[in-house]
């Protein structure tokens, strides 16, 4: 193989979990992958201890009251690091000679500003922030198209997708997109018996590690229906071409149905590394680190079965939101993020979850999204809404 060209990767989110799993994969290949730019919420410690690992030319902490922690920090550990705080800091970063790479891996809608700045610069995109494409997936993916950047999705299910799409010539030749969910740690479990579960309980997935709020999403199936809507942007397919199914072994991690009746499915064992070695490397294929896949050590057999959408309304919700486009992706995406964090805090129960998404969606009919101001308008104002119900309600999750 020819000598390849240093890819400079900025690693956003970077004490996450995705972020961790990046870091993993970029430090086996020290020949053609380096961390340029390593960026965090508000983990100071957690961001300086992968400085003084990796050792990246810049640092960016969002919340400015850290800053001078990390500015000391890199000091004292003698380290050439540049420190940096603030979303405005970040999007010159990104947009910047200092990176070619993103890995945009920042949590929920503080993401968009950063992935948005990264594709107008033209740079190669993991995308791993869900929130970027449900609350503006037309601007971001107009935005790729103007700038030039190459967008590879990093959710398993996405990037399968991507891997089978290979084998098309055309996009008509597409029928089909299937996405897997694992069915998170409730699957089987009726809507009477989830009124009880607790945080705990929601966070604690089967199969993937990740952070508390994507965990709790993929409890209530949240986080399949943000993939759907994800998957209309990323490939055009209108959500009628667009199907879910169960599969709790989560080895196939989603299907292509071609015109022909020929179907392909991307499989693999269930680690993000796999997905990220394919956005930094593709179309060549890079060691992940993660292991080959044995079947019969698995299990031997691959189930599926339809989601329960009385158990699991979100899912169902994500699709109605599609379907309505406008704002309803904004705010369907808004109310939910308020709902799980008030869900993690104790405040409302498990199944307040799906109606509280549902009540936010009623009391505010889509509108036009043909700017980005309108959809923060929009998230705003679904927050707001979403908080003042909750206000309402007593720690047992209903009305008072």
């Amino acid at each position: 193989m020819a000598s390849a060209v240093m890819q400079r990767v900025a690693v956003l989110g970077a004490t996450g979990s995705i972020g961790t799993s990046a870091l993993d994969v970029i430090a086996r290949h020290p020949e053609r992958l380096s961390a340029s730019i390593l960026a965090a919420g508000s983990n100071v410690d957690g961001l300086l201890a992968l400085c003084r690992r990796h050792r990246p030319a810049h640092a960016v902490i969002a919340d400015p009251a850290a800053y001078p922690v990390l500015r000391d920090g890199l000091r004292d550990a003698g380290l050439p690091t540049e420190a940096h705080a603030g979303d405005a800091a970040l999007d010159a970063l990104v947009a910047g000679d200092a990176c070619d790479s993103v890995v945009a891996a920042i949590v929920g809608a503080a993401g968009l500003s950063s992935t948005l700045a990264a594709a107008r610069a033209g740079k190669r995109l993991l995308l791993a922030n869900k929130e970027s494409l449900v609350l503006a997936g037309e601007l971001l993916m107009q935005a790729a198209r103007d700038g030039g950047a190459r967008i590879v999705p990093i959710d398993s299910e996405h990037n399968a997708v991507f891997q089978c799409l290979a084998a098309s010539r055309a996009p008509a030749d597409v029928a089909r997109i299937t996405l897997t969910a694992s069915g998170g740690p409730f699957r089987g479990r009726g809507r009477h018996d989830l009124a009880g579960v607790t945080p705990a309980q929601a966070v604690a997935h089967p199969k993937w590690s990740m952070g508390p709020k994507i965990s709790v999403d993929s409890a209530t199936l949240m986080n399949k229906g943000l993939e759907v809507i994800e998957a209309h942007h990323l490939f055009a397919m209108p959500p009628a071409r667009i199907r879910v199914l169960v599969h709790p072994q989560s080895l196939v991690h989603a299907l292509v149905d071609f015109v022909d009746g020929s179907a392909l499915a991307q499989l693999g064992l269930p680690d993000m590394r796999t997905a990220l070695a394919v956005g930094f490397g593709w179309p060549e294929r890079l060691a992940s680190g993660v292991d080959l896949l044995d079947l019969l050590a698995q299990g031997g057999r691959l189930d599926f079965e339809a989601p329960d959408l009385d158990a699991f309304p979100c899912l169902a919700h994500a699709f109605d939101a599609l379907a309505a486009g406008g704002t309803a992706p904004a705010v369907l995406n808004a109310a939910n993020e308020v709902a799980v964090s008030a869900f993690l805090q104790g405040r409302i129960g498990f199944l307040s979850i799906p109606d509280l998404v549902a009540a936010t969606l009623d009391a505010m009919p889509p509108q036009p999204a043909d700017c980005l101001d309108v959809l923060l308008e929009a998230d705003a104002r679904a927050r707001d809404a979403c908080t003042a119900r909750i206000a309402t309600m007593p720690t047992s999750g209903q009305p008072a």
